[in-house]
């Protein structure tokens, strides 16, 4: 298992890790298999979506931000239960294909760290399952 680490700058926000990935699967020698993905915190999540225009991320947390607002009468204490909803939406684990080294994504997807109660530091496990002989 490898870890990937990312500072965060802001408390919502996507951050593309795409290169961060791709650089573990081909360290682990791994050619054809799976990646898994997990992030080891409640408020942080990983996704799949454009990377070729910011917009993108920027209208997601944008919207995020509206169905699930920051203060909307949560029992939680912390101030942050926006957050632990989000995440839930998406999810903390994501799978890849692997393929030839590298992650099968389409042209315009990336990897995304999905940041709801930054800045921190976030770590995200990368698990590599080698495909049969």
């Amino acid at each position: 298992m490898d870890t990937i680490e990312v500072r965060t700058q802001r408390r919502e926000t996507l951050v593309d890790i795409t290169n961060e990935v791709s650089a573990s699967i081909e360290e682990s020698g791994v050619r054809e298999g799976l990646c898994h993905l997990w992030s080891f915190h409640t408020t942080a999540a990983l996704t799949v979506n454009e990377s070729a225009d910011p917009a993108v991320a920027m209208d997601m947390t944008g919207w995020l931000s509206g169905a699930v607002p920051r203060d909307a009468g949560y029992r939680h204490l912390e101030g942050n239960s926006d957050a632990h909803v989000k995440t839930s939406l998406f999810s903390p684990g994501l799978s890849l294909i692997v393929s030839a080294g590298r992650p099968v994504l389409g042209r315009w997807q990336g990897v995304f760290l999905c940041e709801f109660d930054g800045p921190r530091t976030r770590r995200i496990a990368v698990q590599m399952i080698a495909a049969g002989p």
